[in-house]
């Protein structure tokens, strides 16, 4: 089993990223397909996780308001629990690290938020709704 990350440089790992997306978020969790991919998507970090070479999960990465802010973190549903969504999120945080960035914020889906809580989050919302989804605002010092 080898896990490798990398920030995305070009188009076809671009691609791959959003096939992942729309097979998570659009396809398993009713995303409409216009509300998935939006104008951040241009000037965002992308974040490509390979399993044994294989594409299979991604995220990004904005600065909003100073901070690192994790978005779009998704695994393939058939690669779940091999520790992927760890190195996505070591990956981004490793970016904003590098970036100059002191601290962490995303809304992670509240199904996540244990997941988020193990690898240093705290939340700081309620509960809110995106897309239909359940979720709620965390954030980390980097």
């Amino acid at each position: 089993m080898t896990i490798t990350s990398r920030v995305i440089t070009n188009e076809q790992d671009l691609q791959a990223a959003f096939d992942i997306r729309k097979k998570v978020f659009v396809d398993e969790q009713g995303v409409p397909a216009e509300n998935e991919y939006d104008e951040f998507d241009a000037t965002a970090k992308h974040v490509l996780v390979l399993y044994n070479g294989e594409p299979v999960a991604t995220g990004r990465l904005r600065e909003v308001d100073g901070a690192a802010k994790l978005q779009r973190i998704c695994v393939l549903e058939s690669h779940r629990k091999y520790g992927l969504g760890r190195a996505i999120v070591e990956a981004l945080e490793s970016a904003a690290r590098e970036a100059g960035l002191k601290e962490a914020k995303l809304n992670g889906q509240t199904h996540a938020e244990a997941f988020y809580t193990k690898l240093g989050y705290h939340t700081v919302s309620d509960i809110f709704m995106e897309e239909g989804i359940p979720h709620v605002t965390m954030k980390k010092k980097l």
